[in-house]
């Protein structure tokens, strides 16, 4: 997961979908100008704390290619980080989508999971499978707005920022919580 100073958006996603894949998927953050070793923000452990999730060891990490090539997906924040993503490590193309956009794709799949596909390899993982199959989605759908697709950036904001932050993220989840899980 990825957004800008890996404190706000990428560590609540990580951390909610961290809770709700289990074991299954490993699901870290970073950022692309990352605040390197700083906690969550407030606002987003406090949003988090409601749902009785923990974001108490966190510390912000700063993206790198290597991370980017380690990754069956990489989901980030907006468009934007996606471009930025895709900039740091090319091979990363297919494999990285704005959160909303890869909800959008999977929520299309048959069951709400990726079936085996011809080009799948017996040992792909689930998220591998997924991310092929959400793929032979585009152009299924009408694809969002760049505004629609963004999640706002909280930082430095009111409470009611870090709520709309929390909103748009948990409208977009079920989807890629149900598609992850096979």
């Amino acid at each position: 997961m990825v957004c800008t100073g890996n404190v706000c958006r990428s560590p609540y996603i990580e951390r909610r979908l961290a809770a709700e894949l289990g074991e299954t998927v490993d699901v870290t953050s970073a950022g692309t100008r990352a605040l390197v070793g700083s906690p969550i923000e407030p606002g987003s452990g406090k949003l988090l704390g409601e749902l009785g999730i923990s974001a108490d060891d966190f510390e912000a990490r700063q993206l790198t290619a290597d991370m980017v090539s380690q990754a069956d997906v990489v989901l980030t924040a907006t468009r934007q980080h996606r471009g930025a993503v895709v900039k740091l490590a090319p091979q990363g193309l297919l494999r990285t989508f704005a959160l909303a956009d890869f909800a959008d794709l999977v929520d299309l799949l048959p069951g709400g999971t990726a079936r085996p596909g011809f080009l799948d390899e017996p040992d792909d993982s689930t998220v591998t499978r997924v991310v092929r199959a959400a793929l032979r989605q585009r152009g299924k759908t009408q694809p969002r707005t760049d505004q629609q697709a963004e999640i706002v950036d909280p930082i430095g904001q009111s409470a009611a920022v870090f709520a709309e932050m929390g909103r748009q993220i948990e409208q977009v989840l079920p989807p890629v919580v149900r598609a992850l899980r096979g």
